[in-house]
């Protein structure tokens, strides 16, 4: 009997372990998010609040996490087939077949902001847009008027990669505005301070931040959305948020 002690031992221990053959937790990121929700440097996640936000959940529900680069396009394919598990700063006016996925709690506020070079008269709002070229985000769902306006061919779209390469085209008079959620856009302008740019005070849409689970998810919907959901109630998503300041100050 005593001999088998240390044969069992392990598989005890095993039983034990809520964690006892739990898969990896899969995080998708898009690097087209920006900072202060994620930067990819060599197709490695940079730290920035969905690395902070992926490691706070791992370590709530005692799973390891992989951050895995996932473009745009990619996004609802890798989500079906098990590639990621899930994908956060993701909204369902975004996806292709929103209802094929499982949606978490509502984490934040975002909003898209139109900028614009410093020296152009201020746009009040959308009806104003005609003949104008911006600089758009590939594949991304805008403001139903918005939208109209480039298909009826009032506003000329201009999908650029990312919003780096954006204000530089703004800068170059090669568009005449972007638009870009608000945290990222004010976050690179606030390193590019020699930038012509002004931000517009109004917003285009705004829109609730979730993540989006799909169908490989190795653990439970709920028990993802209990643990989002508690960060929300605990002020841990606004903190996180917070804390990307900080990051900030240390690239100026």
């Amino acid at each position: 009997m005593g001999t088998d002690l240390p044969r069992f031992l392990p598989l005890c221990l095993c039983l034990a372990s809520a964690l006892c053959g739990a898969e990896e937790l899969r995080w998708g990121y898009s690097p087209s998010n920006g900072m202060p929700y994620a930067e990819s440097i060599d197709h490695e996640l940079a730290p920035g609040f969905i690395r902070d936000l992926g490691e706070s959940v791992g370590q709530r529900l005692g799973l390891e996490v992989r951050f895995v680069e996932t473009p745009d396009k990619r996004a609802e394919p890798a989500l079906a087939q098990g590639a990621i598990h899930l994908l956060c700063i993701n909204n369902p006016q975004w996806m292709k077949a929103p209802e094929k996925l499982h949606w978490s709690p509502s984490l934040f506020e975002e909003e898209d902001a139109l900028a614009q070079r410093a020296d152009a008269p201020p746009v009040e709002n959308l009806a104003q847009l005609h003949d104008i070229r911006i600089g758009t985000s590939l594949g991304y769902v805008y403001s139903a008027p918005l939208m109209q306006a480039f298909a009826e061919g009032r506003v000329k779209r201009a999908d650029v990669r990312d919003l780096d390469t954006r204000l530089h085209m703004l800068e170059a008079h090669r568009l005449d505005a972007l638009i870009e959620m608000r945290r990222p856009l004010e976050f690179l302008l606030a390193q590019h301070h020699e930038l012509p740019v002004a931000i517009n005070s109004s917003n285009v849409q705004r829109y609730s931040i979730h993540c989006s689970y799909g169908p490989a998810l190795p653990l439970p919907a709920e028990r993802l959305d209990a643990v989002l959901q508690a960060m929300v109630n605990d002020g841990s998503i606004q903190r996180l948020l917070g804390e990307q300041t900080a990051r900030l100050s240390q690239r100026r």
